[in-house]
């Protein structure tokens, strides 16, 4: 399809005009479901970014394609810069602006990118918190009877730390996906992407004792096939999850920092110490690339060169 022609620069696309940049965002956004095959979570994040995007160029009253050039790209990105957000939230707000440009010139609206002129601001790598197993039996240990709900909390606890899993693939994990018999659990990943995950002994006998004695309780007359639900029987959200561990974190005097992504990162880092292949790793976590996983050998370095730096009397 050959590009459409441009209205000269400055002049306004009405409303109808395939040169207005709010016509586009609702294809767009059908376009990396249907076509890229991007997570739900993702697509959201990419709509709110490119929704702020959007605005900002409707308050400058910018209505045309042909008017955005990379004087004005480079403008809002200085604006995010001066709200003070971080390298990595501009990268990505980027990166959905780069997506939604090349879907344009895919689309034939525009003959070419303007945005692929921008770079990333520079991003320093940032080892993400992970926690001793010390202090990860701690948090496992610490629901008890004064809580509404132990036994769910202590499986839903054990299972992230258990798999790796994220908080979003616990919310989506059914009764016919978990396999108790065989110690495993079927889970759906980023893009749809199903994967089978071990869990271990502690795992599966928490997962057991959860959903023989509390979960039918939770239910009750409701038909769900939600593992983890909450008392009125629905399926817990990945708020709810994020509540949860983090106050069960507060209890046992750990960081404000602990999420639930900061099991994941901590069953990554102990599954390498324990001389874990970093490929079959990488499948657990559900890592599309090898160089994703590699940051936790890092941490483990990291964590080796601390323990020296201490010890040693060179140190």
């Amino acid at each position: 399809m050959p590009p459409r022609k441009r209205p000269p620069a400055g002049s306004p696309a009405a409303p109808d005009s395939p040169l207005n940049p709010a016509m586009h965002r609702g294809p767009f956004l059908d376009y990396l479901r249907a076509e890229c095959g991007m997570a739900a979570n993702t697509i959201q994040a990419y709509s709110n970014d490119l929704a702020q995007f959007l605005t900002w160029l409707d308050e400058r009253g910018i209505r045309s394609l042909a008017q955005i050039d990379l004087q004005l790209l480079s403008a809002f990105l200085d604006e995010l810069h001066s709200r003070g957000l971080a390298a990595t939230t501009i990268a990505r707000r980027l990166v959905g602006i780069k997506m939604y440009f090349r879907y344009l010139v895919l689309e034939g609206v525009l003959a070419e990118s303007t945005a692929e002129l921008l770079s990333s601001p520079k991003l320093w790598q940032y080892l993400p918190t992970v926690m001793s197993p010390e202090m990860v039996d701690r948090l496992l240990a610490a629901p008890g009877p004064h809580d509404s709900y132990p036994l769910r909390d202590r499986a839903l606890l054990t299972v992230l730390y258990a798999t790796g899993c994220r908080a979003s693939e616990l919310t989506g994990l059914r009764l016919q996906d978990v396999r108790l018999e065989e110690s495993y659990c079927r889970c759906l990943g980023k893009g749809n992407k199903e994967r089978i995950v071990s869990l271990n002994p502690v795992a599966v006998l928490a997962l057991e004792t959860y959903l023989s004695r509390e979960r039918p309780a939770l239910v009750g007359q409701r038909d769900t096939d939600a593992v983890f639900v909450t008392r009125t029987g629905r399926p817990l959200s990945r708020v709810m999850i994020w509540h949860l561990v983090k106050k069960y974190a507060a209890r046992i005097g750990c960081s404000k920092q602990v999420s639930p992504h900061t099991l994941r990162h901590s069953f990554a880092t102990h599954m390498l110490a324990g001389g874990a292949d970093i490929r079959a790793l990488q499948e657990m976590l559900g890592h599309a690339s090898i160089r994703t996983t590699q940051i936790y050998t890092q941490v483990e370095h990291s964590r080796l060169k601390a323990v020296h730096t201490k010890c040693h009397p060179r140190g």
